[in-house]
C-alpha cells in the first residue's frame, strides 16, 4: 500500500471467518469458527503481515467467531493496540458501525472492525464512493466470510458518510474445505 500523508483515516473492515454448524442447538452469538475459518483467519494474518498494516484501534463483536478472528489475525497486527470487544457490534447496522466510526478521536487514524454481515458490506458500499475497480466489482457482488476490506479518507471522522472513502483494496481468504 502506498504510503499516506498523515490526515488520512484508514477503515479495515474484516468480516468473521467462516463459522461452525456442527451444534445446531448452540446460540448464534457462541457459535465457533470452523477449521476452514481458522484456516482463513491464517491466510488473513499473512496478508496483513505482507502489507505490513498496523490499527490504533480494534473494535470488534463480542461473538465467539469474531473474537477467534481477531485473535487469528493479532499476531499480524502492528502497533500498541486499543481493543475493545462489545456486544454492540455483535448487533450493529452498517448506520451504528458509521456512528461510532464518526465519533473516533482525531488523533486515531486507523481502525479496524471485527463483525457481521450484512452490516460490514452495507458500510464498506455506503463509505466506498470509489476504488480500485476489481475491488469495487468484488464488493457489489459479496462481501463473504474472512473479506478483508482496506477504505482510506481524506475526511475527519466526523464527516464521514456515503462516498467519503476510497475502497483500497478487498482481500478474500482462498481456503479449501
Amino acid at each position: 500500500m502506498a504510503r499516506l500523508e498523515p490526515h488520512v483515516k484508514i477503515i479495515y473492515l474484516l468480516r468473521h471467518a467462516k463459522s461452525s454448524w456442527d451444534a445446531p442447538g448452540l446460540d448464534d452469538h457462541d457459535r465457533p469458527l470452523a477449521s476452514r475459518g481458522v484456516k482463513a483467519a491464517r491466510v488473513v494474518a499473512s496478508h496483513i503481515a505482507r502489507q505490513r498494516i498496523g490499527v490504533d484501534l480494534v473494535l470488534c463483536s463480542s461473538a465467539t467467531r469474531a473474537r477467534q478472528t481477531l485473535e487469528g489475525v493479532l499476531p499480524a497486527l502492528a502497533g500498541p493496540l486499543d481493543i475493545r470487544i462489545g456486544p454492540e457490534w455483535y448487533t450493529a447496522s452498517a448506520g451504528d458501525l458509521l456512528a461510532d466510526l464518526r465519533g473516533r478521536d482525531e488523533q486515531t487514524r486507523s481502525v479496524l472492525v471485527v463483525g457481521h454481515n450484512p452490516a460490514l458490506e452495507e458500510l464498506a458500499e455506503l463509505l466506498a464512493g470509489d476504488g480500485e475497480p476489481q475491488a469495487l466489482e468484488q464488493l457489489r457482488r459479496k462481501f463473504p466470510t474472512g473479506a478483508f476490506a482496506t477504505l482510506t479518507s481524506g475526511r475527519a471522522w466526523r464527516d464521514l458518510g456515503r462516498g467519503a472513502a476510497y475502497l483500497e483494496s478487498l482481500f478474500l481468504p482462498e481456503v479449501s474445505g
